[in-house]
């Protein structure tokens, strides 16, 4: 049993103030307190960094638990293990003699463990009649009992705060890959806008990450690149809607005044194929299509995840497809072409139900190709690619001829 007094350490050891408050403070357990060894184990491997304490101290605290005969430790179950330097430099991986002491001190240093030495500083236990342990001189594993819930708050707080700088890494790097391309794409396609002062902007700021960035300095990094972004965006945008003037907002609001909410929608594929019959097909091409928004979005609901501010009219459909074909692979001249042939507004529909079904085509810029050159002919109509992607979304939809 353990003493009620503040032991001192044998031999040249020092004493502090620190130690006899940590020998307060390991008697004051609550009665029934129990903690699994090995989960607060874990704990303090995830929490080394808020505890202060190293792998090779943790790695002689493994060894020091396996001392221990309960996998819990409690009061009842006894605090003390008393190993001698050779059987605990064995269990700690063949640890050299003067490397194990200096472990010992950082984890008495640190809090975790408390040293009780026998006058002539030997660990060792008595027992009394029945091989009950009477007393023990060695290390008392009251800390890990006592601060268990401490250990166990700083262990959540490692992880949240890992889970946060991954995920603002993740954001870094989807917005330094759009970035890139969309700049790559706007000089290729002799896009107007100062891109040389924008890349060189972009380059100091991807050049600026440190290679072991705190979470702090990742945010500031991350907002210079979503402003960033935003510009390029805004000059594409402004790029895009000079060459299709047909996207303009009186346009839009019609067609989404048509909007219907309902899970039941009617097409007439079969009048519009009769249309090609006798219209040429440029006419046909670039006819307006009437399908609600609302439609669309039930058909194809993937392509809202890729506006952050939602999807509500047709101009926000088409600022949010000229976005996805880059995610896509579908070039530039591809999609300008089908919006050429197929009008703005068509040319997203199909952007839109290609990202439904991208896991099941292999080349989305040539499938869109091959749409584009069906559509000049006068053989295509998104009717049908709509009503197929409403029930590939079990959406329920019903044609009349």
């Amino acid at each position: 049993m353990e003493s009620g007094f503040a032991t001192t350490p044998f031999g040249r050891r020092p004493m502090t103030l620190a130690l006899v408050k940590a020998n307060a403070a390991s008697r004051q357990i609550p009665k029934g307190s129990i903690v699994e060894k090995w989960q607060v184990y874990r704990w303090l491997c995830e929490a080394k960094s808020i505890v202060g304490v190293g792998d090779r101290a943790l790695a002689v605290l493994s060894g020091l638990l396996t001392f221990y005969p309960d996998d819990q430790i409690s009061e009842e179950n006894g605090l003390m293990v008393f190993p001698s330097n050779a059987q605990l430099s064995l269990r700690a991986h063949g640890m050299a003699d003067s490397t194990l002491r200096r472990n010992l001190a950082e984890l008495v240093a640190c809090g975790l463990i408390i040293r009780r030495d026998s006058p002539n500083g030997k660990r060792f236990a008595r027992k009394g009649q029945g091989g009950a342990v009477t007393e023990a001189f060695g290390f008392s594993l009251a800390p890990l009992l006592t601060r268990a819930a401490e250990f166990q708050l700083a262990a959540d707080q490692v992880r949240a705060d890992n889970r946060a700088h991954k995920l603002m890494r993740e954001r870094i790097t989807l917005h330094r890959r759009d970035i890139h391309k969309l700049v790559e794409a706007a000089v290729e396609e002799g896009v107007p806008g100062d891109w040389s002062m924008i890349w060189k902007r972009f380059r100091d700021i991807v050049e600026a990450i440190p290679r072991r960035a705190v979470l702090s300095q990742l945010e500031a990094i991350l907002a210079d690149l979503v402003e960033l972004h935003d510009a390029v965006n805004k000059l594409l945008e402004s790029f895009f809607y000079s060459k299709n003037p047909s996207g303009n907002e009186s346009q839009n609001e019609r067609q989404q005044s048509d909007s219907n909410t309902d899970s039941t929608f009617v097409f007439e594929p079969a009048s519009e194929k009769s249309r090609a019959e006798v219209e040429p097909a440029s006419h046909l091409a670039t006819q307006p299509k009437s399908y609600p928004i609302g439609l669309v979005l039930k058909a194809c609901p993937d392509i809202a995840d890729y506006a952050p501010n939602g999807i509500g009219n047709w101009r926000e459909l088409m600022m949010t497809a000229a976005q996805v074909r880059g995610y896509l692979g579908v070039s530039p001249s591809a999609y300008e072409e089908a919006c050429h042939v197929m009008s703005p507004e068509v040319a997203a529909i199909v952007i839109a139900c290609i990202l439904q079904r991208a896991q099941h085509i292999n080349s989305a810029g040539g499938y869109l190709r091959v749409l584009t050159e069906k559509a000049r002919a006068g053989a295509f109509s998104v009717g049908p690619m709509l009503m197929a992607a409403l029930k590939a979304n079990g959406v329920v939809a019903k044609m009349t001829g």
